[in-house]
């Protein structure tokens, strides 16, 4: 297992990398990131069913975080002002507003800058899509 947090995102889809080069570049969380295309879903502990659902947070000790409990961990990971942020994320009733959001724009990724049609997840795959 890795010894520090992975970040495991849609690498096909421009959003999502432009989004997770912007955290590497100015948010500067302590993990690797990798697209999972390209990851060992096994090793992580993840399908690659979940890993299109969501961005994905896996600890060390392989406890794995999705959604907007991802970003959080992502966020209390970079120190400076970023980790309180993170910190409130994770606590409701912010967190339930968080997790509207992270599942508002998953299912309109495509839609956002970056975003292209490879962004568009199949309805059965959307967050909170019933099925």
């Amino acid at each position: 297992m890795n010894a520090r947090p992975v970040l495991v995102y849609d690498g096909d889809c421009g959003f999502c990398t432009t989004s997770v080069r912007f955290a590497e570049r100015w948010i500067r969380p302590d993990c690797t990131t990798v697209a999972w295309q390209f990851a060992d879903l096994a090793a992580l502990g993840v399908t690659a069913e979940r890993a299109r659902h969501e961005v994905l947070w896996v600890t060390p000790s392989g406890r794995v975080h999705g959604g907007a409990r991802a970003v959080a961990k992502l966020l209390s990971r970079a120190g400076r002002w970023w980790a309180p942020l993170g910190a409130v994320l994770a606590l409701p009733p912010v967190s339930w507003l968080a997790h509207g959001c992270y599942r508002l724009v998953a299912r309109h990724r495509h839609r956002l800058p970056g975003g292209t049609p490879a962004c568009a997840l199949p309805p059965g795959g959307r967050p909170g899509a019933s099925g």
